[in-house]
């Protein structure tokens, strides 16, 4: 199974351990992931997908077009 590009996923390792991020992009061999606070859009993380939880979440993209918007809908999932 893939990773999609909206998807909200779970770190399983590294820094962001335990954080839900979103993916951005995929490669052959990463997943590019943001948060929109550590991590933002103009600079995502490249993580091992053996490092991440895939999620049955996904965000749109009207919400995924700024940092400000991912940071809130992250947050208002953390909290469910």
């Amino acid at each position: 199974m893939e990773f999609k590009v909206g998807q909200v996923v779970l770190a399983k390792a590294g820094r962001e351990k335990g954080r839900l991020l979103v993916v951005t992009d995929t490669s052959d061999t990463r997943v590019f992931v943001c948060d929109g606070k550590e991590r933002p859009l103009e600079k995502p993380k490249a993580k091992n997908p053996r490092h991440l939880q895939r999620t049955t979440m996904t965000l749109e993209a009207q919400t995924m077009a700024t940092n400000r918007k991912i940071k809130k809908a992250l947050a208002e999932l953390t909290r469910k």
